[in-house]
């Protein structure tokens, strides 16, 4: 485990800093910091992350439909 330095304590305590990102030297490679709760939170089973079905696809194409005509009938 790594332990933050009292600067990068203070650097997550700031709201402009949320999710707060840090960057290894060597690599350039970016990385995000989420508190334990929320990768928790995020790695269950029950987290879909799998592709989109063919019927959540066609939902959204609709959604999207309706909103370009609502759009389109404000101008």
């Amino acid at each position: 485990m790594i332990e933050l330095t009292q600067e990068q304590v203070q650097a997550l305590a700031k709201p402009e800093a949320t999710p707060p990102r840090v960057v290894n030297p060597q690599t350039r490679e970016m990385f995000v910091l989420v508190p334990l709760a929320e990768y928790e939170r995020l790695s269950r089973e029950e987290y879909d992350d799998s592709p989109w079905t063919d019927e959540e696809r066609d939902l959204l194409r609709w959604e999207a439909c309706r909103m370009l005509d609502s759009f389109g009938k404000d101008a």
